[in-house]
């Protein structure tokens, strides 16, 4: 869930601390994106193991080719 941003007004924020003080606005902001919130922690639970998996299925040409793949792109811009 992405905070919500505040004014950089000094009277706008100072407004939306009292409506916060005084319960008329709440503090967190409900996620309205849409998304599933199982569906979020699939998708994170694959990211999070992604990369190792694919390293793990590469051999060391194939990591190499990669490796000079990537310095290329990057040295690319310079």
């Amino acid at each position: 869930m992405a905070k919500a941003k505040r004014p950089r007004d000094i009277n706008q924020l100072a407004k939306a601390i009292v409506d916060i003080a005084t319960g008329e606005t709440p503090a967190i902001q409900p996620d309205d994106s849409g998304k599933n919130p199982a569906a979020v922690a699939l998708g994170r639970l694959g990211g999070l193991k992604g990369g190792k998996a694919r390293a793990e299925s590469l051999n060391k040409q194939q990591r190499s080719e990669i490796a000079k793949k990537a310095a290329a792109a990057r040295w690319k811009s310079q």
